[in-house]
């Protein structure tokens, strides 16, 4: 017993001690004509190797931050050990708060679309030793985040293998979120503020600014596609929409319901599960 305590104890170091480099950094955005932060991951060998690495892109939820995924997990330290365990670059990208990742019509400050797609990443590439092809990166995120990844995605097929969803928000119509009334008022009228008035959310013909509203275009595009959302989430209902959306149109995708709430808990234990799925897809140098 004594023996085996003592390899326990030397091994173990060994176990927590390798993890991802985090570096928060500032990037411009000559579309919004302000600059937002980010934080990126990097593994351990990023250091010690000149090689090329793949990227995802973690984005945060609709009142987040960009460093939500690295302070406010139920494990801590677990984006740099995902980017450990898999040997790449994790990037968690700010925007504002309930902008949806999207280009508004209506404000100039809401351009985040053409921030994630033709400035972040751009940079991104220039100054990291990235995989510089839709072939190695992939994107996924939480709640408006999920939207984000998986709107984004579809589309610029040409910038991403796969995409994923975390409790997402698959269609911005507030009337399916199992939330009080003033919550959902409060949330309608900002999108009215960015979108305008004209807001289409019944089918077939879904606005293209929600997520629902760009099935076919996933289904053309080819991507790998995983959602999931947990059973008392109160955007179960979006999110079995999209899933029988994609089915009906006959795009491939991995969905999956289990328990658990619209929580950090929950997105904690999904992270693995994206990356897992991302990296039968991912290709590496």
């Amino acid at each position: 017993m004594k023996i085996r305590l003592s390899l326990l104890l030397f091994l173990f170091p060994i176990l927590v001690f390798s993890q991802g480099k985090t570096d928060t950094i500032q990037v411009y955005s000559p579309a919004m004509k302000k600059h937002l932060k980010a934080a990126v991951t990097t593994p351990s060998s990023y250091q010690k190797s000149t090689g090329k690495y793949p990227v995802i892109y973690l984005l945060h939820g609709g009142s987040g931050a960009f460093s939500d995924w690295h302070r406010n997990v139920s494990e801590p330290g677990v984006v740099g050990r995902m980017a450990e365990e898999y040997n790449l670059i994790i990037v968690t990208p700010g925007v504002g708060p309930a902008s949806y990742y999207y280009d508004s019509p209506m404000l100039d400050s809401v351009r985040y679309e053409t921030y994630i797609t033709s400035e972040l990443i751009p940079h991104i590439d220039k100054n990291f030793r990235t995989l510089a092809k839709r072939e190695s990166r992939a994107i996924t995120g939480l709640s408006m985040g999920g939207h984000g990844a998986i709107t984004l995605s579809a589309k610029h097929p040409e910038l991403f293998i796969a995409a994923g969803s975390m409790s997402g928000v698959m269609n911005i119509d507030t009337r399916m979120w199992k939330v009080p009334a003033e919550f959902r008022t409060l949330r309608l009228q900002g999108q009215k503020d960015m979108l305008g008035q004209d807001l289409n959310y019944d089918g077939p013909e879904f606005s293209t600014f929600t997520a629902v509203g760009l099935v076919d275009r996933m289904k053309a595009n080819g991507l790998a596609l995983i959602l999931d959302c947990g059973v008392d989430d109160f955007l179960i209902e979006t999110n079995r929409q999209i899933h029988q959306l994609l089915l009906e149109n006959g795009t491939p995708h991995e969905y999956i319901e289990r328990p658990g709430a619209h929580t950090w808990p929950y997105w904690t234990e999904a992270l693995p599960v994206h990356l897992l799925f991302f990296d039968r897809y991912l290709k590496r140098e």
